[in-house]
């Protein structure tokens, strides 16, 4: 028997993904508010023990010198004579900017001699070697 009824349509079963974007976007920008960003040297140094070693608070100029005497400064490398025009822009724009020279334990003495020059002679007025704390 034939009745003609018309027939029920089926809905499809779906997620909604509007609702879902919403919540990425916000956990997104929830993280990202949250995060801290630090600047680093891009290069991994193994840095010496000292039993005086503190943390300094404000951001300061990040220089690294690795075991094979390179230097580098925002995850680029550098060589004396680009390093304190890097230093000279970077002190354009703040003066007050302190340097830490974060040198491998197994660094040249004459590597970090010269990066300690080339930031006097760009004039930053304050200079400090980073050390691991014991």
């Amino acid at each position: 028997m034939n009745f003609n009824l018309p027939r029920r349509k089926r809905k499809e079963v779906g997620v909604e993904m509007g609702p879902l974007m919403d919540i990425v976007f916000i956990l997104l920008i929830f993280f990202v508010v949250t995060s801290s960003f630090t600047r680093e040297t891009g290069v991994d140094v193994t840095k010496p023990q000292a039993q005086s070693a503190s943390q300094l608070e404000k951001e300061n100029i990040l220089i690294a010198i690795t075991r094979e005497g390179t230097i580098h400064i925002h995850e680029r490398q550098v060589d004396i004579a680009s390093l304190q025009d890097i230093l000279k822009q970077l002190l354009a724009k703040t003066p007050d900017r302190e340097a830490v020279v974060i040198a491998d334990k197994n660094a040249v003495t004459g590597t970090l001699v010269q990066v300690i020059d080339a930031c006097n002679l760009s004039g930053v007025k304050k200079i400090s070697i980073a050390a691991q704390a014991e």
